[in-house]
């Protein structure tokens, strides 16, 4: 696990580029505190630059960017889950490898098969490819997102990183995206392919980008992509294939020459990995917990539960109100694009850097996959619902009950109207009134950005996955992670986002993947001998902290809220009184905190 960024610009001095390449990487430390290094080519007018979290192959041998055959350099960040088959295959073709990392592998693969070697690679990454001989380079990015990758193409130049902070030190000029503070407000999050620079964009996931730097041309190429289908109809079969197959994912990431450890919350997804980790070694198994005072928030009953079941090593954080304010604008600062959340991820992932671990197995992805949100359920009636005329869904826009002025967004067609009725945070006419707007402009700028494809024939719970698979986890959930757990120098490992895993799951007839009973049923099924029956008869309960209470008494939301911008002051009067939520507030922090 890296941080990776680079610069390809014709015309300028080759030790000017690396001296804004090293810039970038030395603001990206915090996500790869081990190792640094550049690599250059004066001929080509290109640098890339890796700051490393070693977890494969400690030495000398691990470092980054890498040259193989003295033709291919990467610069590369992510874990590669089937290194070691990959390696067995390529030493029978002759390839010879100088060191026990996965980086070695892919450029070894590259050598062999080209950009047909993307397609087999597992795991999750983010990696920039330099072919000597060619004179190309190739943006390269994980099917699931996993791995965050950003680039930039402006007059003839090529600019990436890890993180969008780093194009401000690029020396190229940006301009500040126009949509952003909208699209926040609106989805709590940025969703691709938005970013708070205009010129800045995510490479999409599965996808590469192959650069000519002679011509200045670039494609974009999909080399990986998951469907859904009902393929697999039988539920005994699913169980037994859905089990062997997250076994495999968690026992190949507990894999690493650092320590490793589990998040665990209490919650489903998390006990099944703790408990799937601890079958390898449990005297050697490293779980986290945050719990609280507030038993309406603390799980630490589950939590303890399954620990005395592992008999595992365990570290428990009682997290408190003074914690929280001491840490909150060091959070906010964290943050690379905004977000309505991330906080508790970036709590978790410091108590793991205390612990001397280096990686962190998560149970992110279990809910997309396995149907253990609420929209699950609720997609139906907002299907129905958007098929009402507009006079009559824009009826109860005006409503103070979210419930039903968040109906107006049924009026944009498709997964983006159920999407944001689901999940929206702010509704237009609030987003226009916090941001000096034209409700119809608001309007506007969410009808034509971002486009999601056309999920209509998916049946209803499966347009509830791919809709929280590829907007709410993808844009959220992954990207916050990613940020929050680099910023204190952690890996974050998400075994429920095995490839093969998720391809499989995604090939489950809907019946048969949610059955009409408990949320997750089927993952239940699977694993319910190696669970305490508490764990997986509760009520699903956020991975959350008391934020309303808490944020009351933060300094950081007075300061920037409470002030002579009268949307900004009846927003924080509102959080005060109990009607504005605390993720409603983060994005309202974020918007003041750039002047917006």
């Amino acid at each position: 696990m890296c941080r990776i960024a680079g610069i390809i610009q014709q015309g300028q001095e080759i030790s000017v580029t690396e001296n804004r390449v090293k810039e970038m990487c030395d603001l990206l430390k915090h996500g790869g505190p081990d190792d640094e290094g550049l690599y250059s080519e004066s001929s080509s007018s290109l640098v890339l630059g890796n700051r490393r979290l070693s977890l494969l192959d400690l030495t000398a041998a691990g470092h980054m960017p890498m040259t193989y055959a003295d033709r291919y350099v990467i610069t590369y960040n992510g874990e590669l889950y089937n290194h070691t088959g990959l390696r067995s295959e390529l030493t029978a073709l002759g390839h010879v490898f100088r060191s026990h990392t996965d980086t070695e592998v892919i450029l070894a693969a590259f050598a062999q098969w080209n950009s047909q070697s993307f397609v087999r690679l597992k795991g999750m990454f983010a990696f920039a490819l330099w072919d000597k001989s060619e004179k190309e380079l190739y943006l390269v990015r994980d099917p699931a997102g996993i791995k965050p990758l950003y680039y930039s193409m402006q007059n003839g130049s090529l600019v990436f990183a890890s993180e969008v902070r780093a194009f401000n030190v690029s020396g190229q000029t940006y301009t500040s995206h126009p949509l952003w503070p909208v699209m926040l407000m609106a989805y709590g999050h940025l969703p691709e392919p938005i970013s708070t620079l205009k010129e800045v964009l995510p490479l999409q996931k599965g996808c590469f980008l192959h650069y000519r730097p002679a011509t200045g041309q670039y494609q974009l190429q999909s080399f990986s992509h998951y469907s859904y289908s009902s393929q697999v109809q039988d539920a005994a079969t699913a169980e037994k294939e859905v089990s062997r197959l997250l076994k495999k994912a968690v026992q190949q990431q507990m894999l690493a020459d650092a320590p490793v450890g589990v998040f665990l919350s209490g919650g489903l997804d998390s006990s099944i990995v703790a408990s799937l980790a601890a079958q390898n070694s449990p005297s050697a198994l490293n779980t986290l917990s945050i719990y609280f005072d507030d038993d309406r928030f603390s799980e630490k009953k589950y939590q303890d539960m399954v620990i005395h079941q592992l008999q595992c090593k365990h570290s428990q954080y009682l997290l408190s109100k003074t914690d929280f304010l001491q840490s909150f604008p060091q959070v906010m600062e964290a943050m690379d694009l905004p977000s309505c959340d991330g906080v508790n991820t970036w709590f978790i992932s410091k108590y793991a850097q205390q612990q001397g671990l280096k990686a962190v197995l998560s149970g992110v992805g279990g809910d997309e996959l396995f149907g253990g949100y609420p929209s699950f359920k609720r997609m139906p009636i907002a299907q129905l619902l958007q098929q009402l005329p507009d006079a009559a869904i824009s009826m109860g826009k005006k409503s103070r009950f979210r419930k039903f002025s968040r109906m107006a967004y049924l009026q944009l067609n498709g997964i983006k109207g159920l999407y944001l009725f689901l999940r929206g945070h702010f509704t237009p006419c609030e987003i226009a009134q916090q941001l000096d707007m034209d409700e119809q402009e608001v309007w506007q700028q969410l009808k034509e950005t971002p486009l999601f494809m056309d999920v209509n024939q998916l049946e209803s719970r499966d347009q509830a996955s791919w809709m929280e698979f590829n907007l709410f986890m993808q844009n959220q959930l992954l990207r916050d992670a990613d940020v929050m757990s680099m910023a204190n120098s952690i890996e974050i490992r998400v075994p429920l986002l095995d490839h093969d895993l998720i391809k499989y799951t995604l090939s489950i007839k809907p019946s048969v993947k949610y059955p009409a009973s408990l949320p997750k049923q089927l993952l239940i099924n699977c694993f319910k001998d190696i669970l305490p029956p508490a764990i997986y008869n509760r009520p699903k309960m956020g991975f959350t902290f008391p934020f309303d209470d808490w944020l009351k008494g933060s300094e950081l939301v007075k300061d920037l809220l409470n002030n002579d911008n009268p949307a900004s002051a009846r927003s924080y009067q509102a959080f005060i009184n109990g009607d504005l939520k605390w993720y409603q507030l983060i994005s309202l922090v974020n918007i003041r905190r750039t002047g917006r």
